[in-house]
């Protein structure tokens, strides 16, 4: 799954500011949850690895992450080229730089069934997963996540947290390939502009699909409202 490939699929997660849960709950489970219902802005600087069966590194790529629950990100890649993709509540912006093409899809369409809804932030997004455990590896506490559809594509999601902050995200899809997504100099629910996750398509770009109105139903924005 190269970076292209990620990013159409909207990946990823963050920051839990608390391990609090239900008394009992397995220590992974309550990061998990926290995540989800505590984190309402984060940003982040992150590093992108794609890693094959062999455990060969394909490709490395970085660049900024912002969000403002629910349903807004912005995931930008830098290096080692110029992409975005912005979530803006109603619809899901792709934009390559160097093809000088903008793809659009409404949200809740591009991000059915993807670890990306763990970005939304929203109790229906644990709906789509199965909590699978968790266990303790090179200082960080790791819980793992399965789709309940098996036609999304991903095999296993993995979020690695770090004093009760989200370190690493691991992505395992069907094709046996990993990506891994490192985050580092987290900030977690200080105020973010709004204008991170407008998105106009600069003049000349191909513009490729059909964007939702603002108010039809996303599976976020009226939350956002």
């Amino acid at each position: 799954m190269n970076i292209r490939t990620f990013i159409a699929m909207a990946t990823m997660a963050l920051s839990a500011a608390s391990a609090a849960g239900a008394p009992g709950a397995d220590v992974g489970e309550a990061l998990v949850e926290s995540f989800v219902v505590d984190v309402k802005t984060l940003s982040a600087r992150f590093e992108q690895r794609l890693i094959d069966p062999s455990g060969a590194i394909l490709e490395v790529s970085s660049g900024t992450l912002t969000i403002e629950r629910p349903g807004r990100f912005r995931w930008a890649y830098v290096e080692p080229y110029e992409q975005q993709l912005v979530a803006d509540g109603v619809n899901i912006w792709s934009y390559d730089v160097d093809l000088a093409q903008v793809t659009v899809k409404p949200q809740a369409d591009a991000l059915a069934n993807t670890p990306a809804l763990l970005l939304g932030g929203s109790d229906a997004a644990m709906d789509e997963f199965e909590y699978d455990g968790s266990y303790e590896a090179g200082g960080l506490t790791w819980a793992r996540l399965r789709p309940i559809d098996t036609e999304s594509g991903f095999k296993r999601v993995e979020l690695a947290f770090s004093n009760g902050v989200l370190a690493r995200m691991v992505f395992h899809d069907n094709l046996e390939q990993t990506t891994l997504v490192s985050l580092y100099e987290v900030t977690v629910n200080e105020p973010v502009s709004a204008s991170h996750f407008e998105f106009v398509a600069p003049d000349g770009v191909d513009v490729v699909g059909t964007p939702a109105a603002a108010g039809v139903e996303s599976g976020v924005a009226d939350d956002a409202s």
